[in-house]
C-alpha cells in the first residue's frame, strides 16, 4: 500500500478528465433539449409551424471563430513559463543533477506548446482576414470623388 501514492494521483486525474468530459456532454444535451422545447410544445398544441423556424431550430449551432488575441496571449504566457522551467532546470542542476534532464524536457515541451499557440494565433488571424486577390488593390485605399 505504500507505493499506491503515485497511482492514486494518476487515477484521480483520469477520474477528473472523465467527469469533465461527461459534464460537457450532458450540458450540451440539456442546452439542445431546451432549445427544442418550444418546437415540441407547438407541435403538441397542433400549431402550424413556419419551415424557416424549424430549419433555424434544427440547424446545429455554429461556434464563433476563435479570437487570435486569446491564442496569442496564451502562447506568450505558456512560452514564458517554458523559459522559466528551463532556467529552473539549470538552477536545479546545481542541487540535484539527476533532475536536470526531466525538468529541461518539461520546459522544452512547454516552449513547444507556447510556440504552437502562437502559430495557431497567426493561422487564425490569417483565416479571419484573407489576403486580397491580386489586381484588386490590396491594402491601397480606394480613390473616390477625384
Amino acid at each position: 500500500m505504500e507505493d499506491f501514492g503515485p497511482f492514486a494521483v494518476a487515477i484521480a486525474f483520469w477520474i477528473f478528465v472523465t467527469v469533465a468530459a461527461v459534464a460537457g456532454i450532458v450540458s450540451d444535451y440539456k442546452k439542445r433539449r431546451l432549445a427544442l422545447e418550444p418546437l415540441r410544445a407547438a407541435i403538441e398544441r397542433g400549431q402550424q409551424l413556419d419551415p424557416a423556424l424549424i430549419e433555424r431550430l434544427m440547424a446545429p449551432e455554429r461556434d464563433a471563430a476563435i479570437n487570435p488575441l486569446y491564442l496569442r496571449v496564451g502562447g506568450i504566457i505558456t512560452l514564458s513559463a517554458g523559459v522559466g522551467v528551463v532556467i529552473l532546470a539549470f538552477l536545479l542542476n546545481q542541487v540535484a543533477p539527476g533532475s536536470f534532464y526531466p525538468v529541461l524536457g518539461g520546459g522544452l515541451v512547454t516552449i513547444c506548446v507556447g510556440t504552437g499557440l502562437l502559430i495557431a494565433a497567426r493561422a487564425a488571424e490569417q483565416q479571419r482576414t484573407p489576403a486580397a486577390a491580386p489586381g484588386q488593390g490590396g491594402d491601397l485605399p480606394e480613390k473616390r470623388g477625384t
